[in-house]
């Protein structure tokens, strides 16, 4: 080798070393630690745009220093980025990662097996589909079941409704949907990615048929009557999406309604359970997911109650065919079955060909942490939700929208009484935006019965109630001070 290759050769060994790969992981047990503790802000105050004018550069030509790159990983990104682990994040449903599921990522990214085929991945893909086999038994599927690890719920729910609509019109792969009129029926507070889903598979937006809710949760009576309406219309319902965990609020539809429905149309029946599926794993608050036996197909993210780093969503499937059936494709270079009574290729039923082996990670989880484990993970995050709403409910100055049933809470700051609603809508939109920014804590915000309302979401099993309180009293607090200044 020249003196250039040289160079970049005497890198690579350096960076294969233990030295090496200690001085990453020290970075990350700081950041945790640091974050734990909850004394920095949980979000960095900095704009987009400032970062950028600061940062913006040409590509360095010449390799750098360990220690200079690992200096400006730690003062550029983790000194910007959103503390998860701080106890008193309650914002996005992203998940606050398991420490070994954290340390798990970067074998998975030394192994780098591709989980299309077997013989690029021969542990990883049977690994895949233990911990599939173990999640559909705990949804009632029975030995025909199917899955594959997918990117989210997004792609878990396109997934299915492909698979739903290849049941409805078997020649579609090959001949297109034609002049056939085809719909997808959800709640109104379905999550946006069965809309697009929808426009996706080239059925029409217009077809995505909403039924409206009771207590945000889809009404069954107008699911039957919706469906009806439909088959009068001449149009065939390619499936009912039900939701277990709803985005807004965390609410849970009635699944074994909604099943009954179905089941008497002759309807495929997907679960969005994205969020709420993890609930099987708790043995007091299994019950909601009553009903998932029934379906056909449930998409269930441990990447958010079961606590995996991004990104580790699932998609299961009552029969295993369905799915196959959804990527009627061959490869001559790929996809050998050699007489194997399993398809073990998960590329025959993925959108992925380049796939990382995501579900390492969450098998590792689950032998370290347990089923039992995972559920108290599950309580403990909706526990502190309940207490959360006991506070908020006993104020005067704010109003509770449901009593939540998973780990979501919606409530409005109110002011005094003779502010106005539309006055109360610029108020808990800036005091979300000044709460935020000032660090103490981190939330969301939505709209319900077309009003903002601050929304939490306890994703943090070691947040407090000590944390619950300094929250509701912060937000008090602020919203005090901006209706003043608002009123000025």
């Amino acid at each position: 080798m020249g003196g250039d290759g040289s160079a970049w050769e005497k890198l690579l060994e350096e960076d294969l070393s233990l030295t090496s790969a200690e001085q990453f992981y020290r970075l990350a047990v700081e950041f945790l630690e640091e974050s734990r503790q909850g004394k920095l802000p949980v979000s960095p105050a900095r704009s987009a745009e400032e970062l950028w004018a600061e940062w913006a550069g040409p590509l360095p030509a010449q390799g750098r220093p360990l220690p200079e790159v690992l200096r400006e990983l730690k003062e550029k990104v983790l000194a910007h980025s959103i503390r998860l682990h701080h106890p008193r994040y309650m914002g996005h449903q992203v998940a606050v990662p398991l420490p070994a599921a954290i340390w798990m990522e970067s074998v998975t990214a030394a192994m780098n097996q591709s989980a299309a085929v077997r013989e690029m991945s021969p542990a990883g893909t049977v690994i895949e589909m233990l911990v599939l086999g173990w999640l559909a038994a705990m949804a009632g599927y029975g030995a025909e079941f199917g899955g594959v690890m997918t990117s989210g719920g997004v792609e878990a729910t396109y997934t299915a409704l492909l698979a739903a609509r290849t049941r409805a019109c078997p020649e579609v792969w090959h001949h297109g949907v034609g002049a056939r009129s085809l719909a997808v029926v959800c709640g109104e507070h379905a999550h946006y990615s069965v809309e697009r889903a929808v426009g996706q598979l080239g059925l029409g937006t217009r077809n995505c048929v909403p039924v409206p809710s009771r207590e945000f949760k889809m009404d069954p009576g107008l699911l039957a009557a919706v469906l009806d309406r439909l088959e009068r219309e001449g149009k065939t319902v390619v499936a009912v999406v039900a939701t277990a965990g709803t985005t807004a609020t965390g609410s849970f539809d009635d699944l074994e309604a909604v099943g009954a429905v179905c089941r008497q149309k002759g309807v495929w029946l997907h679960i969005d359970g994205a969020h709420g599926a993890s609930a099987l794993f708790s043995e007091s608050r299994k019950s909601r997911m009553k009903g998932v036996r029934e379906s056909d197909s449930l998409s269930w993210d441990p990447h958010k109650m079961m606590l995996m780093p991004l990104a580790a969503g699932t998609l299961l499937v009552r029969e295993e065919k369905a799915l196959q059936d959804a990527f009627s494709q061959s490869a001559p270079y790929l996809f050998h079955r050699q007489g194997e009574a399993r398809a073990w290729d998960q590329g025959l039923r993925s959108f992925q060909c380049s796939r990382r082996n995501d579900a390492l990670k969450v098998w590792v989880a689950l032998n370290r942490y347990g089923s039992e484990g995972m559920g108290r993970i599950f309580d403990r995050l909706c526990d502190h939700t309940e207490y959360l709403y006991g506070l908020v409910a006993d104020r005067p100055d704010f109003q509770t929208f449901h009593a939540p049933e998973s780990n979501i809470l919606c409530f409005r700051y109110l002011g005094r009484e003779d502010d106005s609603e539309d006055f109360r809508d610029i108020l808990n939109q800036r005091l979300r935006a000044r709460f935020n920014e000032e660090g103490t804590g981190w939330i969301t915000i939505t709209r319900l019965g077309g009003r903002f309302t601050l929304r939490t979401v306890l994703m943090n099993p070691l947040t407090g109630r000590s944390d619950l309180h300094l929250v509701v009293e912060e937000i008090a607090r602020l919203g005090s001070r901006l209706r003043a200044e608002i009123r000025l």
